[in-house]
């Protein structure tokens, strides 16, 4: 996509969603430092998937939205995977205040190679559209995190920002995908669907069959399809492989 004379290319491919807001506690596997989240991106890259969503974090093991600690972490990601896309989180979790979280992003035009190629942005957090724009003014792309029919109508409402792949439609653990995906259903842009937690395989199975792409990983869910809990990222693509070879 090509945006007053920034392109934005992020991936149309699935991903694999690393960590999240995840920790060691939840799951030996999953990665907090640089080191661990590089090593993890390297295993499912070794299994096709290069486009990742990671939760950066700081020396203390909380996600950051800070420049240096980010960095860190997207350049080891590309280190170990040179091809990889990069995505992280914009999420009002990491700083809740939605100015100084605007301010924060802004400043990644600075980070050069520890400069994600690009970020999600949940619509129905306080901020989203100023934190999109500081996207765009660092030149990263932007996905549009929809996690219910009130959020696409907002986005509906606002419009689609500059800068913006994609959305992600994000069917909550409790939620069918049907009614956000006819919520989106006026979305110009492609989609990836994905579930958590009780949600996950059943709406990976329907992203499938609507040909959509999707994404599998220790922040979405902690057990493969028969309810055992996985190895690590890489069992939790190994499975999604198996399931949908045609989009995985």
């Amino acid at each position: 996509m090509e945006t007053d004379g920034l392109c934005f290319t992020g991936p149309v491919e699935p991903q694999a969603c690393l960590n999240g807001e995840r920790s060691p506690a939840d799951h030996p596997a999953v990665p907090i430092t640089a080191a661990q989240v590089a090593s993890a991106a390297a295993d499912v890259a070794a299994l096709g998937v290069t486009a990742v969503h990671v939760h950066p974090r700081d020396a203390t093991g909380r996600t950051t939205l800070l420049g240096p600690e980010l960095a860190a972490t997207v350049a080891a990601v590309r280190a170990a995977v040179p091809t990889a896309t990069v995505g992280v989180t914009t999420g009002a979790w990491a700083e809740p205040d939605p100015h100084r979280r605007a301010a924060l992003v802004a400043a990644w035009t600075g980070l050069a190679a520890g400069r994600p190629d690009l970020a999600s942005v949940n619509v129905h957090e306080d901020g989203w559209w100023e934190v999109c724009a500081a996207l765009y003014s660092a030149g990263i792309a932007v996905e549009l995190g929809v996690f219910d029919p009130p959020a696409a109508a907002t986005l509906r409402t606002q419009g689609i920002p500059p800068a913006a792949i994609r959305v992600l439609a994000e069917v909550r653990p409790d939620a069918a995908p049907e009614p956000l995906l006819d919520a989106l259903a006026w979305v110009p842009l492609p989609l990836l669907l994905h579930g958590e937690e009780a949600s996950t395989w059943p709406v990976l199975t329907t992203a499938t069959h609507l040909g959509l792409a999707t994404r599998i990983g220790l922040e979405d869910t902690l057990h493969l399809p028969d309810g055992t809990v996985a190895a690590d990222n890489a069992a939790l693509v190994r499975a999604a492989l198996e399931r949908t070879t045609a989009q995985f």
